[in-house]
């Protein structure tokens, strides 16, 4: 299922739609098939009297864990990635709800990390940094996470955003102390960008 476009903004374009990486079915499946596999074991080892009873217990944890699996399901189902001309959105939940919404013109960097397995499956997470009260937020299990930067940063190109020339000297400044604040920079790299600013 798309994201639906009637919560875009009027001339707002989709440039990246995704669901979350399907690794996020890993450990659900494979609890299934453990308990799956227990549960024809204990067919061989138990005897009769203890049969009975290892059974249903085995029964109720595979019918618990086959319930994890479907909504797991649901949730990747109703969980969304999307890059916008104008802004990153990100919805998930399945009864209750949660979104961020990161508009392009406040992304001050985006950085992917993968381990070596998450690089074998083509996953990863995202973290982007805005000029905003949250500073940083971390997105977990996005497909092929370095596409989807480079996606990102094309799409602040494109956008016009994607440097401080368009801002106002105080609004370039609110952002470099923002980025002081958090300890992204130094505060020696904060003077001497200050100076610079100050000296345009």
């Amino acid at each position: 299922m798309a994201y639906s476009r009637k919560l875009l903004n009027p001339d707002e374009q989709v440039h990246l739609d995704l669901h979350p990486h399907w690794v996020v079915f890993i450990k659900p499946a494979l609890l299934s098939i453990l308990i799956a596999v227990a549960i024809f074991r204990a067919q061989e080892i138990a005897n009769a009297s203890l049969k009975i009873g290892v059974n249903r217990v085995l029964l109720v944890a595979l019918v618990a864990s086959l319930g994890s699996v479907c909504f797991v399901g649901l949730k990747w189902y109703f969980t969304f990635f999307v890059v916008t001309s104008q802004r990153v959105i990100y919805r998930e939940g399945v009864l209750a709800r949660r979104g961020v919404e990161i508009p392009l013109d406040r992304v001050n960097n985006v950085n992917f990390a993968q381990s070596i397995i998450e690089r074998m499956l083509g996953a990863g997470d995202l973290l982007i940094e805005s000029a905003s009260e949250d500073g940083q937020q971390l997105f977990s299990d996005i497909r092929k996470p370095e596409q989807v930067q480079n996606i990102i940063q094309e799409a602040i190109h494109v956008s016009g955003n994607g440097s401080f020339d368009n801002d106002s000297i105080v609004e370039q400044l609110e952002r470099l102390e923002a980025l002081l604040n958090r300890g992204s920079i130094t505060i020696d790299e904060f003077e001497v960008q200050k100076r610079r600013l100050l000296q345009e």
